[in-house]
């Protein structure tokens, strides 16, 4: 559990490194007018452009997979809840959070449902007792009637399109950059045609 919580911010660190290292050949390479210099960083601008391609072609193959595999590891967290206090502190916080109740519903939990299920029918309105959340019918006022599974994946869409519009507007300065690159080598070192 503790690695895939340390993936990402490692993942990002080093992605950040990689690109100030790029960065910086771009700026010296540019400042001393190295041929060589501007080409290293060229190719690698190219190089980061084809995977960041590369990733988001993969991400939109691999959507599916990638949903269905999530489904799969809240299934088993649910199946948890009354074992890991890990897994019923993330499952309370997820379904007051977002309103919603089990993976899918509330037909997810066989043993005893937990209160976060449950709000009051009212705004304002006392939360219902653990004894009549346990024992609320899908359908009853009391219990969020969406799963948390459908609330994560509206939210994933919304943030994905975010994350397009950010990822095209990053390819299309990569782009600039790459013909700004290249511009600036031919005026340093002007092709001779005898």
């Amino acid at each position: 559990m503790e690695r895939r919580l340390l993936a990402p911010p490692v993942v990002l660190i080093v992605a950040g490194c990689i690109v100030f290292l790029v960065a910086s050949l771009g700026c010296y390479g540019a400042i001393r007018e190295s041929y060589h210099m501007l080409m290293a960083f060229a190719v690698c601008l190219l190089i980061i452009f084809i995977i960041e391609l590369a990733v988001g072609i993969a991400a939109a193959v691999y959507q599916n997979e990638v949903h269905e595999e999530l489904k799969n590891i809240m299934r088993k967290s649910l199946n948890a809840y009354e074992s890991s206090d890990s897994d019923r502190i993330a499952w309370d916080n997820l379904q007051q959070k977002l309103k919603c109740c089990g993976v899918d519903n509330a037909t997810d939990w066989t043993r005893k449902r937990p209160q976060s299920c449950c709000h009051g029918v009212r705004e304002g309105a006392a939360e219902p007792d653990a004894l009549h959340c346990t024992n609320a019918r899908p359908g009853d006022d009391i219990l969020y009637s969406s799963g948390c599974f459908e609330k994560i994946e509206m939210k994933t869409k919304d943030a994905s399109k975010v994350l397009i519009g950010v990822g095209i507007g990053i390819a299309f300065i990569e782009v600039i950059l790459l013909n700004s690159t290249r511009l600036f080598v031919v005026r340093i070192y002007p092709i001779k045609i005898c």
